[in-house]
């Protein structure tokens, strides 16, 4: 989960303030934080999540939203923040529901204002449905939630004209200004002779912290009484002399005005440009779309080159336009953002320049390229570089696709941007969120463009993740349609690919094996290593399971063979899983352990908690089969708990459901419940650190206090799982294909009945439709034949 983002300058005064959210907040599940931009609503939410981090059992979740410009998004980041994989049609609402119904946890929502609709929605749900988790909200208007109170966030207070120089420090605005300004001329002191205009000064600025910021940041090359006397001039042009709200905003318009003013018409024109950037940015990227200039005759525009824009960047650092953001230890390089009444202004500057377009698809193409560059060189070393790379520029990508999309005749580009690195999307989690822009981006192009086959093929393969066989269905017949009018043989094997996929899913392994030898003899004769690789895992694992073990040992070595050297972890991990897989389960039990504890490693290069789910659980496979049931019983607790993480289940799917059942059940049985639930509860309680020590045999399990009551594993022990005995009979006929009406007939019940069951069951099984259950029923069929 992501916490409260760290605080680079001191923070100064608000202590009632402090004091009245926090009073809110333990009397109240929703507080919203209302003002004008500029008056300081996210810092002092943020100081205040600081503050009670501790509080919280499960700490503090800080969704910064200003650069969120989709309310549909609203819930993928909320869920991207909590660390939640998007898995198997699951609504991204009730996943994130779901997790937070037993958390005890700070929910920060900063920014809400573009988001007000889509923030009301989501929190009624949640605080309806989560008890233990609690709200702060940064808007510039109420969010309109039953419950909600809301604290209107005031100015800084300011002295009067006549308060004399020692009572000066009991003024917030006077303490800020005086922070700021000894921070960047440390020879500034606070005297009789300038306190007169530092009071008159802060008067001007009516107490808004990022007006006082900014003013501060002139004490460098100004007194305070010149700062006072250019102050003056703006503001008897915008004020009437009185100070109403709408006023405020005035003031901090001509202080921003003022900062503009400040900058060189270079600096001018990149502020503008940087404007276009979602959240954070680097140097290679402003280079990219900063530089240069729309109309060459404008000389204040086309004053900004590329090989001064470094220069141009830090001088907008130093005039506190810029904000440097410091790396969170994954890289070395520095990212740059912007406050959002700041982007807001330049935002307002590059439309008035006419340059807009211009600049929008500057910056579309440079993540254009970002995303092409990524798809070529994800089989290698630069792959944890990448990853994190994109994941910083997610909001980016956003916008870039958005505009894209947006903008006619523009549509082609989002289709190549959403098409590629399908990798990253699913170490992210993102799998709903690359379908829907595939799907929008597929919507806005004309039905023969020759980059739409690829991006079908795409939008099949995340269909069928989600068990929506239909559409995948619809999808991959058009784009056999096209593929076959054009040629393509790289989109006919991706076909292929995507009906294995398809075939191994519902578990009809013959045809998996084969659709995917084919797929993976295809990509092979292009030298498409990186495409060959799934497949190869996925007929490695259909081989298996039909009895060809020799097969898919040659399959699956193959496989870790071509990622051998590579430097890589997403493919290394699957293929070393599938051998894992392979031998733990239908070989030698000591080959699978040392590729599952070599997989459990390269998850490590990827961060990829799904990836470690996978090779946990495995692992507990291979355990229970080498006769150890401790600790098989202690791996399968470790991994519930990372599949709880990632919302997901090896449930799911039969391949992973059969084993799944069939082992945890044998293990139980050969411990008893008492002793099984015991191992089950100590790997459940074991963190991500110590899970992985134990999975590679260097640590044991830990001492813990406070170890929480064994709990039995669901459906470990229990001859239906979670359902009841009714339930089981009337899932069994579901899995026959039996409609509503149909299992009302044969169970004389009325059809209501039937329906009211088969909600349950879903409920139950968190399946998203009947296919999922018959994929529940099968593997459980099958598991006892086992």
């Amino acid at each position: 989960m992501a916490g409260p983002p760290i605080e680079m300058t001191s923070y100064v005064g608000r202590q009632s303030e402090g004091a009245d959210v926090r009073r809110l907040l333990s009397e109240n599940r929703l507080v919203t934080l209302t003002g004008p931009g500029g008056v300081g609503k996210t810092r002092l939410a943020t100081h205040v999540a600081q503050e009670l981090a501790g509080a919280f059992r499960d700490g503090v979740v800080f969704v910064g939203l200003a650069e969120v410009r989709d309310p549909a998004l609203l819930t993928t980041v909320l869920a991207d923040r909590l660390g939640l994989l998007d898995q198997y049609n699951r609504h991204v609402t009730r996943m994130v529901v779901d997790y937070l119904r037993t958390r005890r946890t700070l929910l920060v929502l900063d920014n809400c204002e573009h988001l007000v609709d889509a923030c009301a929605e989501l929190l009624d749900e949640v605080l309806a449905e989560c008890g233990g988790v609690v709200v702060l909200a940064t808007s510039r208007q109420s969010i309109g939630v039953s419950g909600e109170q809301v604290l209107a966030v005031p100015p800084l207070a300011v002295p009067d004209e006549a308060t004399p120089l020692e009572d000066l420090a009991r003024y917030d605005s006077v303490r800020l200004f005086l922070d700021r300004a000894v921070a960047v001329s440390p020879a500034f002191a606070h005297t009789a002779e300038n306190n007169t205009d530092l009071v008159r000064l802060c008067r001007q600025l009516d107490g808004l912290p990022l007006a006082i910021e900014l003013a501060a940041r002139r004490t460098r090359s100004l007194s305070p009484r010149q700062i006072a006397e250019r102050l003056t001039q703006r503001l008897s042009l915008l004020t009437t002399g009185t100070r109403l709200p709408v006023e405020r905003q005035q003031t901090l318009r001509a202080t921003i005005d003022w900062s503009h003013e400040l900058c060189s018409p270079a600096e001018q024109a990149v502020w503008a440009r940087a404007s276009v950037f979602a959240g954070s940015f680097d140097l290679d990227a402003a280079e990219e779309v900063c530089a240069g200039g729309g109309d060459p005759s404008d000389v204040d525009h086309s004053t900004a080159d590329r090989n001064d824009v470094l220069d141009l960047v830090d001088g907008l650092l130093d005039k506190s336009v810029l904000i440097r953001e410091e790396h969170d230890g994954r890289d070395d390089v520095v990212r740059y953002r912007m406050l959002e009444a700041l982007r807001e202004y330049g935002h307002e500057k590059l439309v008035e320049s006419g340059d807009a377009d211009r600049v929008a698809r500057l910056h579309r193409d440079w993540f254009d390229r970002l995303t092409e560059s990524a798809d070529r060189q994800w089989l290698g070393p630069g792959q944890p570089t990448w990853g994190n790379r994109l994941r910083r520029d997610h909001a980016n990508l956003r916008a870039a696709l958005e505009w894209s999309i947006s903008t006619p005749g523009e549509a082609a580009a989002a289709l190549r941007m959403a098409s590629r690195v399908p990798e990253y999307w699913a170490l992210r989690g993102l799998n709903t969120e690359a379908l829907r822009w595939v799907d929008r981006a597929l919507a806005a192009t004309p039905p023969d463009h020759p980059d739409r086959a690829f991006a079908l093929s795409v939008s099949a393969y995340y269909a069928l993740g989600q068990f929506n066989v239909a559409v995948a269905d619809a999808r991959l017949a058009e784009a056999a349609a096209l593929a076959d009018r054009t040629g393509d043989d790289l989109v006919r094997a991706r076909i292929t690919f995507v009906r294995g996929y398809g075939a191994l899913l519902s578990g009809d392994y013959a045809a998996a094996a084969d659709l995917n030898a084919a797929a993976a003899a295809a990509f092979r004769a292009r030298d498409d290593v990186r495409r060959e690789l799934h497949p190869l895992f996925l007929q490695a694992l259909a081989t298996a399971v039909l009895g060809r073990l020799a097969e898919a040992r040659e399959v699956i070595g193959r496989a870790v063979t071509l990622t051998d050297g590579r430097g890589e972890g997403y493919y290394r991990s699957m293929a070393l899983n599938g051998r894992a897989c392979v031998e733990g389960l239908f070989g030698d039990p000591d080959i699978g352990l040392a590729a599952g504890r070599e997989g459990v490693r390269a998850d490590e290069l990827t961060g990829s908690r799904q990836g470690r789910a996978h090779n946990i659980e495995t692992l507990a496979w291979i355990a229970q089969r080498q006769g150890d049931n401790v600790r098989a019983a202690t791996l399968f607790g470790a991994a519930q708990t990372l599949w709880e993480a990632v919302m997901t289940s090896p449930e799911h799917t039969v391949s992973m459901a059969v084993p799944h059942f069939r082992l945890m059940g044998k293990a139980r049985d050969a411990l008893g419940a008492t002793r099984f639930d015991r191992a089950f509860a100590a790997g459940r309680a074991m963190s991500d650190a110590e899970v992985v020590r134990y999975a590679l045999g260097e640590a044991e399990v830990p001492e813990t206090t406070g170890m929480p009551e064994p709990r039995q594993a669901e459906g470990a022990g229990k001859k239906h799982g979670p359902l009841s005995v009714r339930e089981s009979e009337i899932a069994e006929l579901v899995a026959d294909g039996l409609t509503n009406q149909e299992i009302a007939d044969k169970l004389v019940i009325a059809r209501r009945t039937a329906e009211t069951h088969v909600a349950n069951i879903l409920a139950k099984l968190d399946a998203g439709n009947r296919a999922q259950i018959a994929t529940w029923v099968t593997a459980r069929r099958d598991a006892r034949l086992g």
